[in-house]
């Protein structure tokens, strides 16, 4: 495994390996890998081609308030991961190589989809999202990037970017996975006390009664809300920001559930925001990804 911290030395080494490769697999991230990254390295490993790797904590998808200086980095670890994965180059730029005057003019701005719900609360950041992805997508240039369920919300916005720049990219959504007590995988859950981590699992309880009910038939979001709010109420140390039956696409609400409809939440656990969905509108058994 080849890890890279220069642009330059990354193009070279792409040029190299391409040679006699006949697909380029990319998974993007923010390192602490758990779980939820190795799969998604392994459903990439499948395809055959090359295997890249990015690790950069983005500095433009934080707001001021946000925790950027405390998100979890291990990058030795990580790299340890990703070779036991199969990754045959990783990509770990400093913030100076990335934005070498500190910021960037130039964007990547996609609308409505990203002033609601995450934009709504996070104003900015589907930005920073977009943009630091167009410039990997153009620095590693994929055939296919590998992006995870949880992050619902923001693989609306990457579909949105690649299908109106007209990118040559495929995106690819694997399930989200989940702790056995159905806690979606986050490097964000590192920062729970045993309190918040306990109290933690009620977010997918929720998002699980919802699922059940819509499964039996119930096809009212007002209804399904109130199933999930229900519990969470249970749990005093889990504050809501948002719980909502949306478009999958849109992410507009919606007041009927239909095929693929999401339930989308994002809640404190103390200090700690997390986030999660469910596909609901599918005669399926709740998901429970391992």
């Amino acid at each position: 495994m080849k890890a890279i911290k220069s642009i330059p030395e990354l193009r070279e080494e792409l040029r190299t390996a391409r040679t006699n490769r006949t697909s380029v697999e990319f998974v993007p991230t923010m390192g602490a890998f758990h779980e939820g990254h190795l799969a998604l390295m392994r459903a990439a490993r499948k395809r055959g081609g090359l295997l890249v790797v990015s690790i950069f904590v983005n500095p433009i998808q934080f707001g001021p308030s946000e925790d950027f200086d405390t998100y979890p980095r291990d990058l030795d670890a990580d790299l340890a991961k990703a070779a036991d994965e199969g990754a045959e180059v990783v990509f770990a730029p400093t913030a100076a190589e990335m934005y070498p005057d500190g910021q960037i003019s130039t964007r990547v701005e996609v609308g409505r989809l990203g002033e609601i719900l995450e934009g709504a609360y996070r104003p900015g950041h589907f930005a920073g999202v977009a943009t630091i992805c167009a410039k990997l997508f153009n620095l590693v240039g994929p055939d296919r990037v590998y992006l995870g369920q949880k992050d619902a919300q923001q693989v609306a916005v990457l579909s949105q970017m690649v299908r109106d720049l007209n990118l040559p990219v495929e995106l690819v959504v694997c399930p989200t996975v989940r702790e056995p007590d159905g806690l979606a995988m986050s490097s964000r859950n590192r920062r729970l006390d045993p309190a918040g981590r306990e109290a933690a699992a009620a977010i997918y309880s929720a998002l699980r009664a919802a699922v059940r009910e819509a499964n039996a038939g119930e096809t009212s979001a007002f209804k399904l809300v109130t199933v999930a709010r229900r519990l969470l109420d249970r749990q005093p140390t889990v504050r809501l920001q948002y719980l909502e039956v949306v478009h999958p696409q849109t992410f507009q609400p919606v007041d009927q559930v239909s095929a693929q409809t999401l339930i989308v939440l994002a809640a404190h656990v103390g200090s700690v925001r997390l986030i999660d969905n469910c596909i609901v509108g599918t005669a399926q058994r709740p998901e429970r990804e391992e």
